[in-house]
């Protein structure tokens, strides 16, 4: 198994250098077109989230092999405010910055597996899972 990346979400360029090397890994791993696109999506969505709410973060990429599929793992986290209500920043076109309001709804479709921690004043961690077919 290769060795986890852990990469810093501090500027729009780092948002870039997420999706390349997400892309790049997806790719490695044999995950279909659609399910690159899928995940490196969802990836630019939840670094951009990491940016534009909480000033910044980090991602750990993870290649997971050795169970029936291999599987590509993300782990957002941030040190910023945090999410008051989880459920509702879930709901379909709930947006705290003017946007669509589907950075964490669309991502969560986007993905096999999808998992939120959030507390005020104690950050973000967002974890995501896309798994080979």
């Amino acid at each position: 198994m290769s060795a986890p990346r852990e990469l810093p979400i501090a500027t729009n360029g780092d948002v870039v250098v997420v999706r390349q090397q997400v892309r790049g890994l997806a790719a490695e791993m044999g995950l279909s077109l659609v399910d690159q696109t899928k995940i490196v999506t969802a990836a630019s969505e939840l670094a951009r989230n990491a940016l534009v709410h909480a000033g910044g973060g980090r991602v750990l990429i993870e290649v997971l092999e050795g169970g029936r599929r291999p599987g590509l793992r993300l782990v957002f986290t941030d040190e910023g405010p945090g999410i008051p209500d989880v459920e509702q920043a879930l709901t379909e076109g709930w947006s705290t910055a003017g946007g669509l309001g589907l950075g964490l709804t669309g991502s969560r479709r986007l993905v096999d597996e999808f998992d939120l921690v959030s507390a005020p004043g104690e950050g973000t961690r967002v974890t995501v899972t896309k798994w080979a077919r």
